[in-house]
């Protein structure tokens, strides 16, 4: 994971061209600890994180029972990234992977990476799509319907009846020994990161460039807080991490640096607003083209 994490932001830097990642190094009060890694004023990225954390403890009973865990003692690690561009023609990006070890010698992996335009590109959405699919099909031909659909499903904001974005994929709790091997499931979880970081930093340079409006400009800041509501009110890691005591600063680095909130905000009709608020559900079938609704 720590490979990982130096991989990942040598790739974000060399897209960006110019930001680069200031790391904090930080200790848990249970034990271990992490390195957050923060990229700000960058060229394209106006915010982005890639945070490494290796931690173990107890937690108390209530929390065990919030995050299903089957013992209170744990042993966890995981690379979460997010970035925030400063255009609103790069989408927002999200990955993580994780492993978690319970006292009671259960052991698990778990992730995802999803993808948050705040104007979909539809071909750009499908190539996306295209290059996760291909990486699942190469370790599992079940993982890319099975992971996508549970993408649809948790990145999903149900106060707003809206996806977060294009999604990707969502899986949790990849048991070692009922769902493959130590050496299978993980190197699984290897080959999201990958695609994660070869996707995203070929769209950070294909749109990086082009040329953008005010009125798209206060649209991403719109979007930026949807980005924000989900975070806050139903992302898992977000939830681990304040129920376990983490550091505050590395759980709540996945905000973006500026987003708005407005009362009964619609786009207009037959606007670029209305038609990316329109691709914002759930069962999307981004491989055909035209892309189809279940």
């Amino acid at each position: 994971m720590r490979q990982f994490q130096d991989w990942l932001c040598q790739q974000l830097e060399a897209a960006d061209g110019l930001g680069r990642f200031q790391e904090d190094a930080w200790q848990h009060h249970g034990g271990g600890g992490g390195r957050s890694r923060v990229l700000t004023g960058g060229n394209i990225i106006e915010k982005g994180g890639v945070n490494f954390s290796a931690v173990e403890g107890t937690m108390s009973e209530q929390a065990a029972r919030v995050l299903l865990m089957p013992d209170p003692g744990y042993f966890a690690t995981g690379v979460s990234v997010v970035q925030h561009p400063r255009s609103p023609l790069v989408p927002i990006s999200h990955m993580n992977v994780r492993y978690f070890e319970a006292a009671s010698g259960e052991a698990w992996f778990g992730g995802g990476l999803d993808l948050t335009p705040i104007y979909v590109d539809v071909a750009q959405a499908r190539w996306f799509h295209e290059q996760i699919q291909a990486v699942c099909q190469q370790h599992d031909a079940s993982y890319y319907p099975r992971f996508k659909q549970w993408a649809d499903e948790y990145f999903y904001l149900p106060h707003r009846q809206e996806t977060r974005g294009i999604g990707g994929l969502f899986f949790d709790r990849l048991t070692v020994g009922k769902d493959g091997t130590f050496e299978h499931l993980f190197a699984f979880v290897q080959a999201v990161g990958e695609v994660y970081g070869r996707s995203y930093a070929a769209i950070m340079r294909q749109n990086a460039a082009l040329p953008y409006s005010d009125e798209q400009k206060q649209w991403q800041l719109v979007r930026r807080g949807r980005y924000a509501e989900f975070n806050l009110a139903f992302d898992r890691g977000t939830r681990f991490g304040l129920e376990t005591g983490g550091r505050t600063e590395s759980i709540l680095m996945s905000l973006p640096p500026q987003a708005e909130w407005h009362y009964n905000l619609q786009p207009q009709p037959g606007s670029p607003e209305a038609a990316t608020q329109r691709w914002l559900q759930k069962g999307i079938d981004w491989l055909t083209d035209p892309p189809t609704t279940a």
